[in-house]
């Protein structure tokens, strides 16, 4: 029999430039090491983020729809996180606490060793309030959750401890703000 070499005709890589043997199968593919760039640039793009602001400097990248988040239900039941203690003006011990998805904030908590105490309890629920905001702002930021008044308004309500306090109080005015569909005739009439 009179058999032939099988020739493998040879390419560049698209991402690299590299020579690499065709594939007749996937046209248009990378080489083994650009593939495999590109698997890691797709399942850690906050890393790639962080490499690109230490040599250039920071920019704003969009998420891939896979780490995008319609509301914080869809967060993880459990979270990486990092606590970092500091005291306030008046010498008060506070422990903050920012939950991490990938490396990027999405949770922020505060709290403090004084808690209990009666005359701090205002002060406790509109630090509640802020720590509920900034947290639905950085999922937002970090994980593309939409940010809505509804969800504003949610929170400041979750975050009072006591009728009348500022959280209720500014729930209370805000709430007059929302719109709130009219209800159509027929629905009552049958």
């Amino acid at each position: 029999m009179n058999e032939q070499p099988n020739e493998q005709s040879q390419e560049s890589c698209p991402v690299c430039g590299e020579e690499m043997v065709l594939d007749p199968d996937n046209q248009g593919a990378c080489c083994t090491r650009c593939t495999a760039l590109i698997a890691v640039i797709n399942e850690r793009p906050h890393l790639v983020q962080q490499l690109w602001a230490e040599r250039y400097g920071e920019v704003e990248l969009a998420l891939p729809a896979h780490e995008r988040i319609s509301s914080e239900a869809e967060l993880p039941d459990v979270l990486d996180a990092k606590r970092y203690r500091t005291i306030d003006r008046d010498n008060n011990k506070w422990y903050l606490s920012v939950s991490e998805l990938g490396g990027k904030p999405v949770e922020v908590f505060a709290s403090t060793a004084f808690d209990r105490d009666h005359e701090l309890q205002s002060r406790i629920s509109n630090l509640t309030t802020i720590t509920r905001l900034i947290s639905m702002v950085l999922r937002h930021l970090s994980l593309g959750e939409p940010l809505t008044y509804e969800k504003c308004l949610k929170q400041i309500q979750r975050s009072s401890r006591q009728r009348n306090d500022l959280p209720d109080m500014l729930y209370g005015v805000l709430n007059r703000y929302v719109v709130r569909p009219v209800p159509d005739r027929r629905d009552k009439d049958g």
